[in-house]
């Protein structure tokens, strides 16, 4: 009989609870704090913490810290509001740093 196999995702470091869907991947050319990190189109099982406007890489950003919803990891943060016309296209997007996340279903 052949195995079923679901979507592949990405899980939180810490606990392992399902934070993404590889196919919600933007871009993989992110920096984060700690080196690499992923644009997603969306995020789940996350809680988004308070905003704060942070000048990053390509300049500055309303932003707000993306916590694990089951262990409380930060994992990454969910742009809210870029400044510049040519990086609006981040908005409401989610950045999940490579070192916070591991793959599940690969």
């Amino acid at each position: 009989m052949a195995e079923l196999i679901g979507p592949r995702l990405y899980s939180c470091c810490n606990c392992k609870n399902e934070v993404a869907l590889h196919d919600d991947i933007i871009s993989k050319a992110f920096q984060g704090r700690n080196g690499r990190a992923f644009l997603f189109s969306h995020a789940m099982n996350i809680v988004v913490g308070p905003k704060e406007d942070r000048h990053l890489m390509t300049g500055l950003h309303t932003v707000a810290d993306v916590h694990c919803c089951d262990c409380r990891e930060v994992l990454g943060w969910k742009y809210e509001r870029a400044y510049e016309e040519a990086q609006k296209y981040k908005e409401g997007k989610f950045v999940l740093e490579k070192s916070k996340i591991v793959k599940e279903n690969w």
